[in-house]
Parts: structure tokens; sequence; C-alpha cells
């Protein structure tokens, strides 16, 4: 609900602070006076696209400040979350229009941009008139308003839920389809890279060690004959025999050295034990070094081939065996694609099938939804004075969306015998807005949560159609809140709430000014709407009935 319109330096308005409460909103006054600017700056704070310049003349700035109470569970708490917002106590809009054209607006004194000030006007504001483009007369929006008019969001949220499940279903087909096509693509190229790996069996690191086992067997002859050399000098020819042969003499003389040689045969002990290690440890490498070049040559060829397929495969050759299990798994999965492509169709047999059932039991749901959306219009246009008109929910097919498969219009017939067509292009000014009042008093239920304001709703009207038309208004308005731009004393009689907007000149500038109406001020304002100018006692008397009735 809309609490207050605090408009400062707009148009022909300096300073305007205005209250309002649920029930019937009326403003009232002379043509000129200003009503239509109180939508300008409604539209204004809520971020719509409208008048360039909206600044008052000799003015800094212009400012709207609006404040609306939204409960609890409120769709506005839901553009207010999207945004990273919050409204606790209320909901307080501000935008402000500097004279050089720049725009700055605030939720609850946070900087926002004028995009989502348009978000949240559609959740708090709904706004008709004879030439109305956002509600009613478009009819991009007629299955949402029957959709919501026959209590049908869960089965259109089933249906959108199953129209997700069905396309998750379809990219996931697609997906396997390129994968399994991508793969047959190269299986000739896998089939036969995986019997080469699988013939040769490389193993990580092997490369490496056949590399040094290939060095050493090629470098062996060169070292054998240096070792065996070594060998011959450490042996009883060599090295061990002149140890032993020292030895032997110095234990020949040590009985008569008085144990003067104790020490030297001593460490000569310990020298042939050395040298006999050493002569064991070369025996030992030229065994090692002994080979067969039939093996160097198999060594060879082997090591030849591990390294053509490490370049053949862009690989490190350590890598080879984790690049085979990798083609194999991708042969398992060609090899089992079949069956998982099955599974894949059948996924999405099944999907199509949720979504049909979804979609029928939707479009049979709307189907009578139209129905009773037709009668009650059948019910609420008498008593508007269009008793010869018919009004008709066209529902036909449409190609298959997360919404159902029909296209709904709402269309008219403004006397038997015509043929129907929409709203806003068979119906004369009076009567299209008596088939929008009719439309709203049969939808309200579904937007009992909005602000409806109707701007002059009941040009064309007048007498006991008029009467009808402000009676339909306060059904309306019942337990929400409507505001009613008008000229019709008749529709001013039913207000709840009701204020005079008079322009005057003050210091040689036009200012217009909102004023709420006691009891006694509305008997005198509807008397005006009645007589004109000069305001008769019958004029007022008139006007008394009308409040009374």
């Amino acid at each position: 609900m809309l609490r207050s319109l605090d408009i400062r330096d707009l148009l022909i308005i300096d300073k305007l602070e205005l209250t309002l409460s649920p029930g019937l909103n009326v403003l009232t006054g002379e043509t000129g006076a200003g009503k239509t600017i109180f939508l300008d700056a409604l539209g204004f704070v809520l971020g719509w696209r409208g008048r360039a310049e909206l600044v008052r003349e000799g003015a800094e700035q212009g400012e709207v400040i609006a404040e609306f109470d939204v409960p609890r569970d409120h769709a506005a708490r839901e553009v207010l979350k999207e945004a990273g917002l919050t409204a606790e106590d209320g909901l307080i809009l501000r935008r402000v229009n500097a004279r050089d054209g720049r725009k700055t607006s605030w939720i609850n004194d946070r900087r926002v941009s004028g995009e989502i000030l348009r978000q949240l006007s559609d959740a708090l504001v709904e706004v008709h008139g004879q030439h109305d483009d956002r509600g009613l007369l478009n009819p991009g929006v007629h299955r949402q308003l029957l959709d919501a008019f026959g209590g049908l969001e869960q089965k259109v949220a089933r249906c959108r839920t199953a129209w997700r499940s069905l396309k998750d279903a379809d990219s996931a087909l697609t997906e396997t389809e390129a994968r399994l096509a991508a793969a047959r693509s190269e299986e000739d190229f896998l089939r036969h890279a995986v019997d080469e790996m699988d013939r040769l069996a490389p193993e990580a690191g092997e490369d490496v060690t056949l590399d040094a086992k290939r060095r050493l067997m090629r470098a062996s002859e060169q070292i054998r004959e240096d070792v065996a050399r070594a060998r011959a000098a450490l042996g009883s020819e060599g090295a061990e025999g002149m140890l032993r042969d020292a030895s032997r003499w110095l234990e020949g003389a040590a009985a008569s050295a008085e144990g003067a040689l104790e020490e030297s045969m001593t460490a000569l002990s310990r020298a042939l034990d050395e040298v006999g290690n050493a002569e064991q440890g070369v025996n030992r490498v030229l065994e090692a070094l002994e080979f067969d070049a039939a093996e160097l040559e198999r060594i060879e060829e082997r090591l030849f081939e591990i390294r053509a397929l490490s370049r053949k495969h862009d690989v490190p050759a350590s890598d080879l065996p984790g690049l085979a299990d990798e083609f194999r798994a991708k042969l398992a999965a060609l090899d089992d694609g079949s069956s998982g492509l099955n599974e894949r169709k059948q996924a999405v047999a099944s999907a199509r099938k949720a979504y049909e059932t979804a979609a029928a039991e939707l479009g049979k749901a709307r189907a009578t939804a139209a129905k009773r959306l037709d009668a009650a219009m059948a019910r609420e246009l008498p008593p508007l004075k269009m008793e010869r008109a018919s009004f008709s929910t066209h529902v036909t097919r449409a190609d298959p969306g997360p919404e159902g498969e029909e296209h709904v219009a709402f269309t008219i017939a403004t006397s038997p015998g015509m043929p129907a067509g929409p709203l806003n292009r068979i119906a004369s000014g009076g009567e299209l807005s008596r088939f929008l009042l009719a439309l709203k008093v049969c939808l309200t239920a579904c937007a009992d949560d909005l602000t409806m304001i109707f701007d002059e709703i009941d040009r064309g009207v007048g007498g006991a159609t008029a009467d009808a038309v402000g009676r339909r208004l306060e059904t309306l308005a019942s337990g929400s809140q409507v505001l009613v731009v008008t000229h019709s004393p008749q529709v001013a009689a039913r207000a709840t709430h009701h204020c005079r907007v008079e322009k005057s000149v003050e210091d040689g500038m036009a200012v217009s000014r909102v004023t709420p109406l006691s009891k006694e001020d509305r008997v005198d304002e509807i008397a005006r709407m009645l007589s004109g100018d000069t305001v008769t006692d019958e004029a007022r008397a008139a006007a008394r009935a009308l409040l009374a009735t």
C-alpha cells in the first residue's frame, strides 16, 4: 500500500505532502489543475520513463519520496532480495532529478539504479487508463492474468519444472551424441594405438633403465681392459704376491729383531686384507662387464621403439602406460556408448512425457479458468450498463514452452452479432473504461497486494453508468488500495479518502496544491463537479444525496 507521497519542486508543484489510506482514494479538480502530475511524480519515483523536464522553474532539483507498506509475503520483497536490499518496517523510495537532467535514486537510503526501481514498481503499483499498455491491454500478460485468476500457479510451476527437465535431458542426449561421434571419428586410431601399446607394453621409467644399461654395455670393452689390468696388478703376480713375499721375509727376521718389526708386520697384514677386498670388487665388476652382443641389440631396439612411441603421441616415455589406460577407457566408453545413448534417449522420452502430461493438465485447467472468467465478466458487465456486450477469453494452441502450450487473449464484442476483437481496438473510450474496470474487478483476487491506479477510467460515461463505475471501484478497493483520478461526481462520492487538486498563481508562477477534504468540503467539491463554477444549494443537496447512497 502507498502510504504517502512527498513531492518537492516538480513541474508546478513546489511542496506537496499527500497521505493516502486503504480503500478508495480519489483525486478531483478542474481540468489542468495538475491531477496528472500526481501520476507523473509517482511514475518518476518508480523509475518509469516519462517527461524529460520535471524540475520546477527556478529550482535546482526536483525530488519525490514515496513510502509503501509491504507485508512479509509481498512480491516486492523478492525484488529487494535479488538487489541485496531489505525492508524491515517499510519501503521508502526517493528519487532526485537535478537541473542538468541527472537522476539519482535510493531505496531505504541505499543508492540504486532506475532499473531496480522499475522492477520494484511492477510489484507495487498497477496503472490503468484508456490507453493502458502496461496491464490489461497488453496481450503478453493475458495468460499470466488468467493463471492468477484460476489459481494455477502450482500447475504452472510444475510445467516449468518439467520443461527444464526436458531441456536438461535433451542437452544430455545432445552431449552424449556429440561425444560418441567424436569418439567414433577416432575409433580406428584408438584401436591401433592400444594394440601398439599392448604389444610393446612399456613400463614407467623403463626407458631410463634401458638407456643406462645400454651405455654401460657400450663402454664395457674399454672399461673391462683397464679393470683386467688392475686385477693383474692386484693378484698373486702383482701387489698381493709382493706383499706376501714381504710378509714372509719379515716373519723370518722377526725372531732376531726383538719386536721391532711387529708394527710393520701388523700394517702389512691389513694391507693384504684391503688388497684382497679390492681384488674381489674388481672381479665382480669384470663379471658384470661380461655381455652378449645380441642382448645389446635387443635393448637398443626396445629403447628405440619406446622413444618412437613417445614422440608419436607427444608425451614423455614415462607417461605411455597412463596414456594407454586413457585410450582403453575411451574405447570402453565407445563400446558402452550404445547403452548409454539408449539411456539418454529413454530419459528424453520420459521427460517429454512428463512435460506433456503437466502441459495438458495446465491447458485443461486454463480452459476451465477461461470459462469461469467469461462467466464472471458476464455477471460484471450488466451493472456497468453493458448488457449487450460480451467478453471472451480465447485459449489457443501455441508452441510448447516453459509455461505450457497455450496462447491466451482477452477479446470483446460490444454488440450482438459484432465480431470479437482485442480490447483496445473494438471498444470506444467509455466502453473500454468499463471493460477494463469489470476485468480488474474479476481479477482483483490475483492483485490485492498492488496499489491500483485508475487515470480517468470513467471518462466518457455519466449518470447511472458513472454511478455503476463508482460502485465497482468501491468494490475493487475493499480490502486493498485504489487511487482514482476522476471528473465524475458519482465516482468521487464512493471515496473513502478524497483530495482536491487546485492550481493557482503565486509570485507570477503556477502552483498546484492537493488538499485532503473533510466531510463538508467533499459536499462542496462534488457539488462543483455537478454544477460547474457556481455551486448552488441544489447542487449541494444533490452532492449530499450522492454521498448518502
